[in-house]
């Protein structure tokens, strides 16, 4: 596997991995379905930038609410 396959399949799954360091098991979940989505249209141009941006959105929320919750405890 070449250097750049490995980089394009980080980049999609960043969503899943941003995730993991989130609170939640829902919003695990639905970030590796929107990075499984992006992977699956990313054979079109542009066509994975709807499903990342989306999974980006849910992991970096879940992200914040963890932050949250820990200044607040």
């Amino acid at each position: 596997m070449s250097n750049v396959t490995i980089g394009v399949l980080l980049i999609i799954f960043l969503p899943f991995l941003v995730s993991l360091f989130g609170h939640g098991s829902v919003a695990k979940t639905v970030a590796l379905v929107a990075s499984m989505l992006a992977l699956l249209l990313s054979v079109e141009e542009y066509g994975a930038v709807f499903p990342w941006v989306i999974g980006m959105i849910v992991a970096a929320v879940s992200v914040w609410e963890r932050f949250r919750h820990r200044l607040m405890a």
